[in-house]
């Protein structure tokens, strides 16, 4: 017959693991491949990510930005001033409050924001295919629970 429910629960654990860590490491493969492939060859990753946290239309602060991607601020100034220095970003000043400094695509970060985009709306569409309304809400909870602990192992390094 079957496996005993506390089998199946480690295995499908193990599944889960074993999957979860193997999409992280895919996903990063073919988001550095398609970077050294296309015209945003001068950044890395991260600075992508770092476009991506700024938004197409919004004008975040940099301290908004620094806690989304959980960055030091010495981190979120070296990175910023290497994608100011390639033409991806802007800083503005905030009108209200002169010290405050907004973050501000260019048409270039704008451009790379769409494609990156695109990665990753086909990632959503991929991975939520053939899910019935029910489904997608399963799974919106385990994103949350796994965002939930996510959060709070961060806060702790």
């Amino acid at each position: 017959m079957g496996q005993s429910a506390a089998n199946l629960r480690k295995s499908d654990y193990k599944f889960i693991n074993d999957e979860l860590v193997d999409v992280y490491d895919i996903i990063l493969r073919i988001e550095e491949r398609s970077i050294r492939k296309s015209r945003f060859k001068d950044i890395n990753i991260k600075q992508m990510h770092l476009v991506h946290a700024i938004g197409l239309h919004s004008k975040k602060t940099t301290s908004e930005v620094a806690h989304i991607l959980k960055l030091s601020k010495g981190t979120l100034t070296a990175n910023l001033n290497i994608l100011e220095r390639k033409g991806y970003i802007i800083r503005v000043h905030n009108h209200n409050d002169h010290r405050v400094i907004n973050l501000k695509l260019t048409s270039k970060g704008r451009l790379l924001y769409r494609a990156h985009s695109a990665f990753h709306q086909q990632l959503v569409k991929s991975f939520l295919k053939g899910f019935n309304d029910d489904e997608v809400r399963l799974i919106r909870k385990a994103i949350i629970n796994l965002r939930e602990f996510l959060d709070k192992a961060s806060e702790q390094v």
